[in-house]
């Protein structure tokens, strides 16, 4: 009986000691999966962030430079636009200032606004001009260019006018201006395009 109480005890902790290894090891397995899994998941977020911070750098770098393209461009066209016109300046200005100050051909000039305007049914004019060119044109004007004229010529001075005349009806209802600021910006208009291609053709 007592033998038997033995074998019995013995067969429950073998038993026992079995269910426990295996629940053990159950335990270790599945730690052991859970660990993996949580790891796996670990190594893919590490991944997918590598990954966007990879593209949010390539995009950087991809704006950086189309930027830095975009700037060059603009600075290269601004620099071009200075040279240009500070050689069409140069040569306009010369040139239209040379022209204005010919007493024969403001004369000329003159003459044929009001020819002009007369044809266009202008009774009495008026002419603007320099303070400093009254001595010049006055005179003249009064003696040879009111002849053109079936109205009346009203000739006043403006400290405005540095170099030209202004000319349009005595009513004031408009003026043209023929200083060589007006002459010298409506040649730029036409002489720029030109100049830009003899100065960077080829490029």
């Amino acid at each position: 009986m007592e033998k038997k109480l033995q074998e019995l005890t013995e067969k429950i902790y073998s038993e026992g000691v079995e269910k426990a290894k295996i629940e053990a090891e159950n335990i270790v397995k599945e730690a052991k999966e859970k660990a993996e899994k949580e790891l796996s998941n670990a190594q893919n977020e590490a991944k997918k962030i590598i990954e966007e911070a990879k593209k949010k750098s390539d995009e950087i770098k991809r704006n950086g430079e189309s930027e830095m393209k975009l700037a060059s461009k603009q600075a290269l066209s601004e620099v071009k636009q200075k040279i240009t016109d500070v050689i069409t300046t140069g040569v306009i200005s010369e040139n239209v200032k040379a022209a204005m100050d010919d007493k024969e051909f403001v004369k000329s000039l003159i003459e044929l606004s009001i020819k002009s305007l007369s044809s266009e049914g202008a009774a009495d004019l008026e002419v603007l001009l320099p303070e400093e060119k009254k001595s010049e044109l006055e005179a003249y004007l009064k003696s040879n260019a009111a002849k053109l004229l079936k109205g009346e010529l009203i000739i006043n001075l403006s400290k405005e006018i540095t170099n030209g005349f202004k000319i349009g009806p005595a009513d004031g209802s408009y003026k043209m201006s023929f200083s060589d600021d007006d002459f010298a910006n409506y040649f730029k208009r036409y002489l720029r395009p030109k100049t830009i291609t003899i100065l960077f053709e080829g490029e």
